[in-house]
């Protein structure tokens, strides 16, 4: 029944990104979906609805604070570049995480990658992620707090 509800599901998102709804397509859709889940075999979740309303509220202020991170970096970015002789210190540095599951981790990662000048290079054992960044010196303690913040989120949405 879960596996029936994600193929339904998955296949539902491929229809609406190729906005194709003609038998072949749709039978794609759904064995590409199969094939996704055979590959991927998720380990089933049971929802705690008690922590739903906080989780969906959590969901939508991540989402918020991520385009807003994304809009800031990105304008401080592209005044590095339209302004060379700005100075900068780029390098590596290292933010510790402590979210507790893997895939809290690898949220948090993609956030910090995807904002512009920065990049999560790599990611220890012990939940230490080594980021580069444009401006080095700035960006530690800017990152350290935005990671505090999305580490709060992702322990709600994670419940």
């Amino acid at each position: 029944m879960y596996n029936l509800r994600a193929v339904l599901l998955l296949t539902a998102t491929y229809l609406a990104l190729t906005a194709n709804l003609q038998l072949g397509n749709i039978l794609v859709g759904l064995l590409l979906s199969s094939l996704i889940l055979l590959l991927l075999r998720p380990a089933i979740q049971i929802v705690n609805w008690r922590f739903l309303p906080s989780s969906t509220w959590a969901i939508l202020r991540y989402t918020v604070v991520l385009a807003y991170d994304l809009i800031v970096s990105g304008i401080q970015v592209a005044r590095i570049v339209l302004d060379p002789a700005l100075p900068i210190q780029q390098g590596n540095i290292a933010i510790p995480t402590n979210c507790q599951s893997e895939s809290s981790q690898a949220l948090s990662a993609h956030a910090i990658t995807l904002t512009p000048g920065e990049m999560v290079v790599e990611m220890a054992e012990e939940g230490v992620m080594y980021t580069h960044a444009l401006d080095a010196e700035h960006a530690e303690a800017s990152v350290a707090r935005a990671q505090q913040k999305r580490e709060q989120m992702l322990r709600k949405i994670m419940r």
